[in-house]
């Protein structure tokens, strides 16, 4: 088959097409034929190597895993030992083991759920990775209920653009904050407001908010906490930092102030819940939750795919074809 592999750190010109084995799924799990699959940051992580921290698990010298890619949607092919809710020729999205960027992938039957008819099989492989870190920011860390305001800073990308309807699914009253070309889109996923940030700094401001779901990562702690109610939540999501430790110093702050602050500050790392890729599919088929995807790349275009994702300005999701 064929994959999208590279053997040493670097930028998306390391990465080439090669022919590798189709793999063989073991105990628990199934044999995908990839239609589509998407970028995540930790995709770019992984090909930088970067932050230099996440070394000690990718490999210090050169990545361990040569294949990138977790979020896919496809066919089950075959099945392994002990597989009992799928058979082939089922449609199903989720996460991959071994890496997605390939024409053929394995994942543990508990990593998937059935594709949502609604959904084409692009739209469905957007949907995995930051679907959950939205559904489990907003649901679980920000604890939201009908009738609260949130403000999410990073409304249009990838984790942004799914909270921004989850929130409001959930009756909440939605701001979102992204750049000027992107205030008509957010507006369009449900927010009640867009902030330009290019135009208004949202810490500086008078609104108070229950919940600050913060994708970015741009502005200091003490300033959000100054936007939230005195009892309100900030859930850290996002954030790059340097290239030694990454977000790992914002981390840190955010347990030392939470210990200071009358609000709530949590930190946010998604749990891959089969429950949780049922209740996204179950959002879409209600038809409140609609994956926007940015751009299509093809297989052999995935160099292409990674370097315009790496540029950070991607509305929505990057999506990579095989077809």
């Amino acid at each position: 088959m064929k994959a999208v592999v590279f053997h040493h750190y670097g930028s998306p010109g390391v990465l080439t097409l090669a022919d590798v084995p189709t793999p063989t799924p073991g105990e628990g799990e199934v044999l995908l034929r990839v239609m589509a699959a998407s970028i995540n940051p930790m995709d770019q992580a992984c090909l930088l190597g970067q932050p230099y921290a996440f070394r000690m698990k990718l490999g210090w010298r050169r990545p361990k895993r040569t294949c990138l890619g977790a979020d896919v949607a496809g066919v089950v092919e075959a099945v392994g030992p002990g597989v009992q809710e799928f058979k082939p020729g089922d449609d199903v999205f989720g996460t991959a083991t071994g890496g997605s960027f390939a024409q053929y992938a394995s994942a543990r039957a508990a990593a998937l759920a059935p594709k949502p008819a609604c959904l084409s099989f692009e739209e469905a492989a957007a949907l995995p990775v930051a679907g959950l870190t939205a559904l489990q920011s907003v649901r679980d860390k920000g604890q939201l209920v009908p009738g609260q305001s949130v403000l999410i800073n990073g409304a249009a990308g990838g984790v942004g653009s799914f909270a921004v309807q989850i929130a409001a699914a959930l009756g909440a009253q939605v701001t979102g904050v992204c750049s000027t070309r992107n205030v008509t889109m957010v507006e369009l996923l449900g927010a009640a407001r867009a902030i330009d940030y290019t135009q208004e700094d949202f810490t500086r401001a008078p609104a108070r908010y229950d919940v600050l779901i913060d994708c970015v990562g741009n502005h200091g702690l003490l300033a959000c906490c100054g936007v939230l109610q005195e009892r309100g939540r900030f859930v850290l999501v996002g954030g790059k930092g340097g290239a030694v430790f990454g977000p790992l110093a914002r981390v840190l702050g955010v347990l030392v102030l939470s210990l200071f602050v009358s609000q709530e500050l949590v930190l946010m790392m998604a749990r891959l819940k089969q429950e949780d890729l049922r209740a996204l599919a179950a959002l879409a088929e209600r038809g409140v939750l609609r994956p926007h995807v940015d751009r299509r790349y093809r297989l052999a275009e995935t160099a292409e795919a990674m370097r315009y994702h790496g540029q950070g300005h991607a509305r929505g999701k990057v999506v990579i074809t095989t077809a």
